[in-house]
């Protein structure tokens, strides 16, 4: 061959790389600006995605992911399911009385002392501009009265539900699945016990464990951070101002 022969094949074979390494670059460009997706496996039901998003919810969506991807809801359950409504998991208790800690979010720094923590309230009522609505699909924050109590627990909205439209921080929506989330909506429930002789005892615990083999959230080598934690709130009546807004509070996703 040549040395201009050489030359050329030189050059040729440069382009193609620079070219190959164009195309990978917008690749993984394209990759970076999808939202992550969380993959939701649950015990005899089946699998359920959620897009998220960060851009609506940023601390939601950084908590969740976080706790997911250190395995804090794998073998967790879906402690409350109301038809026509949601169906809420991740609480640790498994009775929607519990939240994470810091130890589920980071390893904790020497002497530190690991403690319950609540995040922001990402939604219109919070003064959070999260316009979201509560549409069938939606992924939500559960939380206690107070605004800044969310923690671990989140909700599934199984049917539109206008009347808590900017009370909750929705960060995520199904994309696939949505008939496993409707089956699970579909399972027996009884009064939770010790609470059947409340007045406000509410049928929403299932008869049979659903159990979430696992949560793992793609994010497409995008570092989405960690949440800004709080102190854990203390739960504040806001029945007044449920009224002015003819809100029925029974309707409302607790914690607690």
């Amino acid at each position: 061959m040549s040395k201009s022969s050489k030359i050329i094949w030189t050059i040729a074979l440069v382009i193609v790389v620079v070219l190959i390494g164009m195309v990978a670059f917008g690749y993984i460009q394209k990759l970076k600006d999808q939202n992550p997706v969380a993959t939701m496996e649950v015990e005899n039901f089946g699998t359920v995605k959620i897009e998220l998003y960060p851009d609506i919810a940023p601390q939601a969506v950084s908590n969740f992911i976080t706790l997911a991807n250190r395995g804090f809801y794998d073998g967790l359950t879906f402690h409350r399911v109301v038809k026509d409504f949601m169906i809420q998991g991740g609480d640790q208790a498994g009775d929607g009385t519990g939240s994470a800690k810091l130890s589920n979010l980071r390893d904790l720094k020497e002497g530190e002392e690991d403690q319950d923590y609540t995040i922001k309230g990402e939604f219109l009522l919070n003064k959070v501009d999260n316009k979201l609505k509560m549409t069938e699909g939606v992924l939500a924050m559960a939380r206690s009265n107070s605004y800044d109590s969310a923690s671990s627990q989140f909700f599934i909205v199984t049917k539109d539900t206008p009347a808590i439209d900017g009370q909750y921080a929705g960060f995520g929506k199904v994309i696939e699945g949505m008939d496993v989330v409707h089956k699970i909506e579909e399972v027996e429930t009884k009064v939770a016990e010790g609470s059947e002789n409340s007045p406000n005892a509410e049928k929403s615990t299932p008869v049979e464990t659903v159990k979430i083999k696992s949560i793992k959230v793609e994010t497409n080598g995008n570092d989405y951070g960690m949440p800004n934690t709080i102190a854990p709130q203390t739960a504040s009546d806001y029945s007044s101002l449920y009224e002015q807004m003819g809100i029925d509070p029974s309707t409302i996703v607790t914690e607690e």
